[in-house]
């Protein structure tokens, strides 16, 4: 047995027949076609499905897609503005947030949130923001450092 869902996708409004158990990760990935997002623990540990929904930060392997349905979602595809990077996403590039990437567009769309809420946050503040994505490379410095490069840009 399958539901109608129509979710909107950077932007982009579809509707599809899924099975009521596809997590949203899966749908993401599978069905949108979306790879950005990364499949990691499946348990909501690692972080590295982060994506918005609706506004918020969620770690898309702990929804159902049907519990997404009439959403807004945005991941880390959709940042990017005609091409030009998020200021998230350039920080990290310039500041060398990213060694493997595997935890990266978790890691971005989960500071993005960071700094929606607190424009100005201190090094504790980004460490405690971060707690809930796991990163095996960096030692979280450089992570830090994109942070609050990030903030240092007005706009």
């Amino acid at each position: 047995m399958t539901q109608s869902v129509t979710i909107t996708v950077n932007g982009i409004t579809e509707t599809h027949e899924v099975e009521p158990r596809l997590l949203l990760i899966h749908y993401i990935r599978d069905v949108r076609g979306l790879t950005g997002p990364h499949i990691g623990c499946e348990t909501s540990l690692c972080g590295a499905c982060t994506m918005e929904v609706n506004g918020k930060a969620v770690k898309s392997c702990s929804l159902f897609t049907v519990q997404a349905d009439g959403a807004s979602i945005t991941t880390i595809e959709g940042l990017a503005i005609d091409g030009k990077l998020h200021k998230m996403q350039e920080a990290f590039w310039n500041e060398h947030g990213a060694q493997c990437g595997f935890c990266t567009p978790g890691m971005i769309m989960t500071t993005k949130q960071l700094l929606d809420r607190n424009p100005n946050p201190t090094e504790t503040d980004i460490r405690h923001g971060i707690e809930g994505n796991l990163c095996r490379c960096t030692g979280y410095q450089h992570i830090v450092k994109a942070v609050q490069a990030a903030a240092a840009v007005k706009a």
